[in-house]
């Protein structure tokens, strides 16, 4: 882990873990509360889940997210990726939700505003996302120079033993 994702990972991770944790123990109507909002949202998915197993499986799912987040052996990419697509999750069911925008479908109403906010959560992965693809990127132009380069003094040792006019 990066040193510099740290304070990103630490702050958006205990967050996200501490929400799955407190939704294991969901009493029966804010199970119901959840799954109606995410059966609302993505019917074709949620739908036909009863709302205690849907609130057990989203709880493991923050869970899971969160932990990737405050594990330093999980690559920036993925963690970044899982929080990007757990982040696009809510701000979907933020824009697909009428009573939770104003008119103009993108400013918050009041309904709207605790997940709307969540918009950081997408901004945070992304950042994560695109610095683990970069820093893979450079990583792999380093040592592609180096290989080049070990290969390059490799093959100008080998014609100096074959060649006349090395000797």
């Amino acid at each position: 882990m990066h040193l510099t994702h740290v304070p990103l990972r630490v702050a958006t991770g205990a967050y996200i873990l501490n929400s799955g944790v407190s939704k294991l123990g969901a009493d029966e109507g804010t199970a119901q509360f959840l799954h109606g909002a995410a059966a609302g949202t993505y019917p074709g998915l949620f739908q036909d889940m009863e709302p205690k197993r849907f609130a057990k499986v989203l709880a493991y799912g923050e869970i899971a997210v969160g932990a990737a987040l405050l594990t330093p052996k999980v690559s920036a990419t993925v963690a970044g990726g899982a929080l990007t697509a757990f982040g696009a999750s809510l701000l979907g069911m933020y824009l697909k939700t009428p009573s939770m925008t104003l008119d103009d479908g993108i400013r918050p109403s009041q309904e709207g505003t605790a997940v709307a906010k969540d918009v950081w959560l997408v901004g945070a992965g992304l950042t994560l996302l695109t610095q683990g693809i970069t820093g893979a990127a450079r990583s792999g132009v380093k040592s592609t120079r180096k290989a080049a380069r070990k290969a390059t003094k490799q093959a100008t040792k080998k014609a100096a033993k074959v060649s006349p006019l090395g000797s």
